[in-house]
């Protein structure tokens, strides 16, 4: 079998208006049983990322994608990956990357929904979940699959272990793009490579795509399709951006004491740069009596999974994060996000508060800004051509 892993010369950039818009999915000449899921689904016609991206991933061609978050990239690729799969034939025809368990888990749900009347077998392939004090991986579907979706690590560890014939992968997706070319991903991801036929296709999608993201893709990528949103022009419509100023650290858990004492909320997440910070936030909040839960990286699985299980059911009304839950997770209710400590990197900012305002709904974000965290907020402004205003006096109906 010979590597994916190629190199390829400098291809053309193709912006969003250059490519060709499909303004509903009867005009992908989509298969009858995806469309009947598609509609079963929820959708209703193409989102921007959808109307542009689905039918060049339909046609075979390598495609980068950037959309901002929230804009039905999840349901792109899912689309143009099943409409690539032969139903008939039961050998393994497509590979779907994510970089946490959570959303491989999401991902995966989505792709039997939207495929639920295509008759596939799909596999989760993700690891960590804590049981009797051991960690057991969770692997459904133990007879052979057409499309698997888990997170780096355990897929390339089964690959190594050859439990898996690729001679027959078509397409492989890499979701949340940047952050699975960094260099905590990279070796896993150049391994799986290997393993993969080196004609199938490859599709990457994220909110952002760094230079340097770009430059690695020449690696392995064949002529690809570039959909680019200008930097410039990657921020959020329907959501509300604020900041306030703090003169100092303790002044941000006053102020948001405040914002809740006068806003109508639902359900917020407040992000967070540290464990540490995370963990004094829900101590605190817990004796102001509020109802509230955290996650982080280093929790165990299980844990992980409760916590978003009850965040989801509206057990718990704010969640306090670090930066796990800032890509494509879903959570339909939520209407506020708080950046309670400005992110480091100024990519993460779109990937943050793209949880409030997810395809189409309406969102608030509010950023906590202090002396340490000026030059980086200014940063982010001039990043991404947006200016983020003072939050009002009278901010009591900024969620409406």
């Amino acid at each position: 079998m010979m590597s994916k892993l190629i190199e390829i010369g400098d291809n053309e950039i193709i912006t969003s208006d250059e490519v060709e818009t499909y303004n509903s999915f009867e005009e992908m000449d989509i298969n009858e049983k995806l469309l009947k899921g598609i509609y079963a689904y929820g959708f209703d016609k193409p989102s921007k990322i959808q109307a542009k991206g689905i039918k060049p991933l339909m046609s075979g061609r390598d495609i980068i994608a950037q959309s901002q978050s929230g804009t039905g990239k999840t349901g792109a690729f899912v689309i143009g990956m099943l409409q690539r799969i032969d139903p008939s034939n039961p050998n393994l025809q497509a590979i779907l990357l994510s970089p946490t368990r959570e959303l491989a888990k999401q991902t995966e749900m989505i792709v039997n929904k939207i495929g639920s009347y295509m008759n596939l077998k799909v596999k989760l392939i993700v690891g960590g979940l804590q049981k009797k004090n051991r960690y057991e991986w969770i692997d459904s579907n133990s007879n052979s699959c057409q499309i698997i979706v888990g997170t780096t690590g355990r897929i390339s560890d089964e690959l190594k272990k050859l439990k898996y014939n690729t001679d027959n992968v078509k397409i492989m997706i890499l979701d949340e793009a940047d952050e699975m070319l960094s260099v905590g991903f990279r070796d896993q991801l150049l391994l799986i490579f290997k393993y993969v036929p080196s004609d199938a296709q490859i599709g990457l999608f994220s909110a952002t795509m760094p230079d340097e993201m770009l430059e690695i893709t020449k690696k392995f990528m064949n002529d690809p399709l570039r959909i680019l949103i200008k930097e410039e022009n990657v921020s959020l419509e329907g959501i509300k951006q604020f900041y306030i100023p703090m003169e100092r650290e303790h002044d941000k858990y006053e102020c948001m004491l405040d914002l809740y004492g006068h806003l109508s909320i639902t359900q917020t997440i407040i992000y967070v740069n540290s464990k540490m910070t995370a963990d004094w936030l829900v101590n605190n909040l817990r004796k102001d009596g509020y109802t509230v839960d955290c996650i982080y990286g280093s929790m165990a699985e299980e844990s992980r999974h409760e916590v978003m299980k009850g965040f989801r059911s509206g057990t718990s009304r704010i969640l306090i994060s670090t930066d796990l839950t800032s890509r494509g997770i879903d959570i339909q209710q939520i209407s506020l996000v708080i950046n309670y400590d400005i992110p480091k990197e100024k990519e993460t900012y779109i990937h943050r508060i793209g949880r409030s305002g997810r395809f189409g709904r309406k969102g608030v974000a509010i950023n906590f800004v202090g002396k340490n965290d000026y030059d980086r907020f200014m940063t982010i402004q001039k990043t991404y051509n947006i200016n983020i205003d003072h939050l009002p006096s009278d901010f009591t109906n900024i969620l409406d």
